[in-house]
């Protein structure tokens, strides 16, 4: 029988990887990354479809894409996907200045519209 030496084979210890090795990393040559989220208060609600007070909670993908869940009607509302905020804003939220809507991000920035 052959004596095999120790240096030969690997200790478990060689085949843990370090701690910054298990860290996630962004892959190259993929989009963007980051959602920055909002709500939607209407302080009126002009067409009397969706109501009053916080009707709209959504996000911004670091593509620029807005995506919204409209949070009526119960029990699950809508979803719709804008290619950019500003889209959302000409179609739901410029045509009603009698609305005073109010965008609130999660940093606590606001506009009045």
């Amino acid at each position: 029988m052959m004596d095999i030496d120790k240096k030969d084979k690997p200790f478990a210890e060689d085949l843990i990887p370090s701690q910054d090795d298990l860290k996630p990393k962004p892959p190259p040559k993929l989009a963007p990354r980051g959602i920055r989220t909002f709500t939607v208060c209407r302080q009126n609600d002009e067409t009397g479809v969706s109501g009053e007070g916080v009707v709209v909670e959504g996000a911004v993908l670091a593509s620029g894409h807005c995506i919204v869940h409209w949070l009526y009607p119960p029990p699950r509302g809508g979803i719709a996907i804008f290619d950019s905020i500003d889209d959302f804003l000409k179609v739901h939220v410029k045509p009603h200045p009698t609305n005073k809507t109010i965008i609130t991000f999660e940093d606590g920035e606001q506009q009045s519209h």
